[in-house]
């Protein structure tokens, strides 16, 4: 097996492995022991990798970035260049930003709350700056398309979706909180903002 698939292998079951432990168990009562032994991973194949937990834990976070950015890019790879199917695969996450259990906002959550160690707050900003650039990307390429109106100032509306995606994800952590803004009321206020009439 090659190096570079041993990686992605290990990775993989580390990811798996913490998400499903997160789910059981919480974020802060996962140990890397439990991650040793549900992943079947040694203690130093796990630290050739990761410094500590909170680092699979911001894996987490971008591995979900990554997944909705794949998602979208391989709609306008396949000629997808109307506002619709792009749209889609992107607010196809957004339900989730409203539910409690689903793993990254647990994560999100658990790391906001260590924000003053150096190594999670760089996880942190990171992980902010790549969901900005990721939306500003997204814009930018309905622009080229014609699909999303050139008034629309990428930077500040990435900007401004990102912020209230994350106001949806500290809200899901609020027991018995709600609003009439969910999931599906970000979904609308996203399209009416961007599309093209």
């Amino acid at each position: 097996m090659k190096q570079e698939e041993r990686r992605e292998q290990t990775t993989r079951l580390l990811l798996d492995s913490t998400r499903a432990l997160i789910t059981e168990k919480g974020c802060q009562a996962v140990t890397m022991k439990d991650i040793m032994e549900r992943s079947g991973l040694s203690k130093g194949a796990i630290f050739h990798y990761v410094k500590a937990k909170d680092d699979i834990f911001a894996w987490i976070l971008q591995e979900r970035l990554e997944e909705t950015n794949a998602n979208f890019m391989n709609e306008v790879k396949r000629g997808r260049t109307t506002f619709d199917d792009p749209m889609r695969r992107i607010a196809e996450h957004f339900p989730s930003l409203q539910d409690p259990s689903e793993v990254t906002n647990k994560v999100l959550i658990y790391l906001l709350g260590k924000e003053e160690q150096p190594a999670v707050a760089e996880a942190l900003r990171k992980f902010y700056e790549r969901s900005v650039q990721l939306s500003r990307q997204w814009i930018a390429t309905g622009q080229e398309h014609g699909v999303i109106k050139e008034s629309v100032d990428p930077d500040a509306a990435a900007d401004l979706f990102v912020l209230l995606s994350l106001g949806l994800r500290v809200r899901s952590t609020i027991p018995d909180a709600s609003g009439p803004f969910d999931a599906k009321a970000y979904t609308d206020f996203v399209v009416r903002t961007l599309q093209a009439e």
